[in-house]
């Protein structure tokens, strides 16, 4: 999200944090379900589909490339250790980050790429502001938004993105029906590990090492000098040692 990459204290007037950790619980369902969050706002939880094998605790690690720099210290870990991991990525991202991006391509076996935005505008209609970040305002904004993204990230990676995960993970219902409309499943999530990296190191770590099978985690790739990413390679570290598998998402429903 991206609360999860901006400081809590950017949180605007229109969504607290209280409604946004409410919010965030997890619903344990098999796909994507909307979660009433505040004002009419959803934030669609997703897990992965079908049974793990017997004794076995399968997740999915999702890492928000938003408009900011490159935390080499979650993917060189990741790549390193062959820990695979699917990165959301913006347009923004991508102009500003070449090596990061560069890094990621290297390691295409692990990391997989989704769309998370062209200029990482929420989904949401109307004239205001999620966590600081300026809403889409209508649904003609959001399809760019999203048309712009795909695009961009299938001229740098070669990928053809299924998935779309908007800045702040809290989208208008009609949005949802748009950019279901147009082929995209809705990247939600189940655990949120580091709250906008906001987190302190040893309170992400633990976070992440609490996931449960099937969950999808969401957690960032742009603040390499904030600690929560350490924690997040802590935390991946404790699930490997569980014996936790990996896995990228799955398909969207048809």
């Amino acid at each position: 999200m991206c609360t999860r990459c901006i400081s809590p204290a950017a949180v605007g007037p229109t969504l607290s944090r209280r409604s946004f950790c409410q919010a965030t619980a997890v619903l344990g369902a098999l796909a994507t379900r909307p979660a009433v969050a505040a004002e009419g706002l959803l934030e669609p939880t997703l897990r992965l589909r079908g049974p793990a094998t017997p004794g076995t605790k399968r997740v999915a690690l999702t890492l928000d490339a938003c408009p900011g720099g490159f935390d080499r210290r979650i993917a060189s870990y990741l790549a390193d250790d062959g820990v695979p991991a699917t990165i959301f990525l913006t347009s923004a991202w991508i102009r500003r980050n070449p090596a990061g991006l560069a890094f990621l391509l290297d390691h295409r076996d692990l990391f997989a790429f989704e769309n998370h935005g062209g200029r990482h505008l929420p989904p949401v209609l109307g004239d205001r502001s999620i966590y600081g970040l300026r809403a889409a305002g209508t649904l003609d904004a959001i399809r760019r938004e999203v048309e712009t993204g795909a695009a961009d990230i299938r001229r740098a990676t070669g990928t053809q993105t299924r998935w779309y995960r908007g800045a702040t993970g809290l989208y208008s219902p009609a949005a949802i029906k748009a950019i279901e409309a147009m082929g995209f499943g809705i990247g939600g999530y189940s655990l949120n590990a580091d709250m906008g990296a906001s987190l302190p190191a040893a309170t992400v770590a633990s976070r992440v090492e609490a996931a449960r099978d099937g969950d999808v985690i969401v957690c960032h790739l742009t603040q390499p000098k904030r600690p929560s990413g350490l924690g997040i390679v802590a935390g991946v570290k404790a699930l490997r040692l569980q014996g936790t598998v990996f896995t990228h998402l799955d398909a969207p429903a048809a």
